[in-house]
């Protein structure tokens, strides 16, 4: 399973309200300007802050990479 194309033109970031990165091996949802990864799970987002891992710069360049 994976999610709906349409639900990830929508979503945004709670914090930062940009596009997020979805990363459908970690099912996660990428936040780059956040540096937060919100998961996914039985294919819906969970988009609460405090549900957000943290993550590093090294993965925020990684993820910015793919967006462009």
């Amino acid at each position: 399973m994976s999610l709906n194309p349409n639900l990830l033109d929508i979503l945004v970031c709670p914090i930062s309200k940009t596009s997020l990165v979805y990363d459908k091996q970690k099912q996660e949802l990428i936040s780059t300007a956040a540096n937060l990864a919100f998961p996914v799970r039985d294919d819906i987002p969970v988009m609460l802050e405090d549900e957000a891992r943290q993550i590093t710069p090294e993965e925020a360049e990684h993820y910015r990479k793919l967006k462009a």
